[in-house]
């Protein structure tokens, strides 16, 4: 009867327990208030929904850029590490899953004390055992469980679990990172390539112009200033050729070491204009599209861990109930250890404890914890604030980009004809030798101007595309 008695008693507190576990001192989790704009500043570009979805693969059409990009996400050793982080809080996941599980320890020891001949238990000892020594063998099943009152196992795994997201998160961000720097080192190398090969023509111009000034002047129809005029003119477009080359050595050394590799040569075709992405991001979409972004949803499941942390530390200032039974053998002779039922020890523990003074450290760390939520709450609204002004960035550049290369357009269609009409009437004794030198330094200028904007623009396209969440599988 005393048995079945403790055993209802037990029962009745174990369900009691389970019955209260379902409060919770933790606020539930609700996005701040951020006042998103209903559309992105000056947008006259078009946003639409299927192009935000595309994958980078159909993104990007050049092939050998498509190659690149994906060499870098299988062996960008940062890309590796961050792999391993969202390893590491999956498994932090799972173990705060099993949080409200009891504890079972297993305890089994042997123990020999000689005990002092001039104590009381020495002296006795010795006669009734008839050694000098006390033998103690024990083996004990301990179990101890904690009762979520308060619901700090739960908000263990909300937090354990935003963590975990946030760090897939963080890696969706930097995979993005990656694809966008492969795209626009690899746009940079065909922005140089194109730009030696512009040097290398201008020094075959200012070869044949040099030609022409060195005739008139053996002619004596020009002066050593010509001469030496046209000679530098030549050698400003030939130290642009090594220049160029130096750049293209260390542009092809960054984007090996971002694949993974040792510098070596990268591999590369066509122009800046052809690697200009088939779909363009074409108005009006809302600033809400932003929420895609990995880094938003990364600094939003940092706030969510937060807010589990400060439920956390406010569960602690409040009583906390657990119960410690145990069972095992215990014996001082080593064959009589597992006599059973005469060697079972049991015990039945069962624990409130409340927290009465701890110098302040308990109400200090809450409020700690709703610090650290508000500063949270202030970088997740900081993070989206940016992710709106980059996307506003990007689509500035691409409208003026667009415009200046129409500018530029023109500008280098009169430009060639002056420079044929200026060596034209030199020819004819109508023109002086300065303006054929001011004339072709001006074409190689504009020319390199052309290919900066046009690099400028294909690297606002894809800016655009990541600053709207573009660029992964995730």
């Amino acid at each position: 009867m005393k048995i079945r008695r403790h055993i209802i008693i037990t029962i009745s507190i174990i369900a009691t327990c389970f019955a209260i576990s379902s409060c919770s001192v933790g606020k539930k989790y609700t996005r701040p208030d951020l006042n998103l704009p209903a559309t992105f500043r000056d947008s006259t570009i078009i946003l639409t929904a299927d192009s935000l979805t595309l994958p980078w693969q159909t993104f990007f059409k050049d092939t050998i850029l498509i190659g690149h990009i994906q060499t870098a996400l299988e062996r960008n050793k940062d890309v590796i590490i961050a792999l391993k982080t969202v390893e590491q809080m999956e498994l932090h996941y799972k173990q705060a899953k099993l949080n409200l599980l009891p504890i079972l320890d297993l305890d089994v020891g042997a123990t020999r004390t000689w005990l002092s001949k001039n104590s009381l238990n020495g002296s006795l000892s010795e006669q009734f055992i008839g050694t000098p020594y006390m033998d103690d063998y024990t083996a004990t099943l301990r179990l101890s469980w904690e009762a979520d009152i308060w619901g700090k196992a739960k908000m263990h795994k909300e937090g354990a679990l935003a963590n975990y997201f946030r760090q897939k998160e963080n890696l969706s961000a930097l995979k993005t990172r990656i694809i966008v720097q492969v795209a626009k080192a690899y746009y940079n190398l065909l922005a140089l390539d194109e730009q030696l090969s512009v040097a290398q023509q201008n020094v075959t111009l200012a070869d044949r112009t040099l030609e022409m000034i060195r005739v008139q002047y053996n002619s004596s129809l020009v002066t050593s200033v010509g001469l030496e005029q046209a000679v530098a003119q030549k050698k400003t477009a030939e130290l642009l050729v090594p220049l160029a080359k130096q750049q293209i050595e260390i542009q092809e050394n960054a984007l090996s070491i971002l694949c993974g590799y040792y510098p070596e040569k990268i591999e590369r075709a066509g122009h800046l204009e052809d690697a200009m992405p088939d779909v363009l991001l074409a108005t009006g979409v809302p600033a809400e599209l932003i929420s895609r972004r990995s880094d938003v949803k990364a600094s939003e499941y940092s706030l969510v861990s937060a807010n589990a942390n400060t439920g956390l530390a406010k569960a602690a200032m409040y009583p906390s109930f657990s119960l410690t039974p145990s069972i095992g053998t215990n014996s001082f002779k080593f064959n009589s250890w597992f006599d059973l039922p005469g060697s079972v020890i049991k015990t039945v523990g069962a624990n409130l404890t409340q927290p009465i003074f701890r110098k302040k450290s308990l109400r200090t760390a809450y409020e700690i914890a709703e610090i650290e939520q508000g500063k949270t709450a202030e970088q997740f609204k900081q993070v989206v604030l940016n992710a709106v002004g980059e996307v506003s960035d990007a689509l500035a550049t691409i409208n003026y980009a667009q415009e200046r290369l129409a500018l530029i357009s023109d500008k280098t269609n009169a430009l060639k004809k002056a420079t044929n009409d200026v060596i034209l009437l030199y020819k004819n004794g109508m023109a002086m030798y300065l303006e054929v030198i001011t004339a072709q330094n001006n074409s190689l200028q504009n020319d390199l101007e052309a290919i900066s904007i046009q690099k400028n623009k294909l690297d606002a396209i894809t800016e655009l595309y990541r600053a709207l969440g573009g660029g992964t599988e995730e």
